[in-house]
């Protein structure tokens, strides 16, 4: 078991590497969504009533993504190389291998066992850090949200098409 160590968050280090995960996360997760669009395949797939409209996903994935970034980064920033860390970048792997899953491979069914296994972690990475470092997996909370909707949307169009 790792022991967490204090938060220095002012520290010259401290925001450079915050920096580091903000464009890291941002920039893969905008690189990835530019090169996995929706696109016409999408447009044509039968929808359940609820699909949000495409322009929401791009604000939603940035507040997401720079939540996902600050938690990462404390995680790092007190424990670099703890369960809650490997767990961090598991969910991360996998958010970043769903939207060429599904958008250009057109594997609904692949994509959503990577949204169960996006699910798993997110939630144990919550549970993780919820006593060492509360902000960190509150700042989960919001993404498990969105996830477990993007859950229920991917297994309808699975369903549906």
């Amino acid at each position: 078991m790792t022991t967490a160590s204090p938060l220095k968050m002012n520290t010259p280090s401290a925001i450079v590497t915050l920096m580091a995960f903000v464009v890291v996360v941002l920039g893969m997760g905008t690189f990835i969504g530019t090169q996995s669009a929706p696109g016409d395949w999408y447009e044509t797939l039968l929808k359940p009533s609820f699909n949000p409209p495409n322009w929401i996903f791009g604000p939603v994935w940035t507040l997401l993504y720079l939540f996902i970034a600050v938690a990462g980064w404390r995680t790092f920033r007190q424990a670099p190389r703890s369960a809650a860390m490997k767990l961090w970048v598991t969910q991360m792997v996998l958010n970043w291998a769903w939207s060429p899953v599904f958008f250009v491979f057109h594997q609904l069914w692949f994509a959503l066992a990577i949204l169960l296994g996006m699910l798993a972690a997110i939630g144990l990475f919550i549970a993780n850090r919820w006593q060492p470092d509360r902000t960190a997996a509150l700042l989960f909370c919001p993404y498990l949200a969105w996830v477990g909707f993007a859950g229920l949307l991917n297994l309808s169009l699975a369903l549906l098409n």
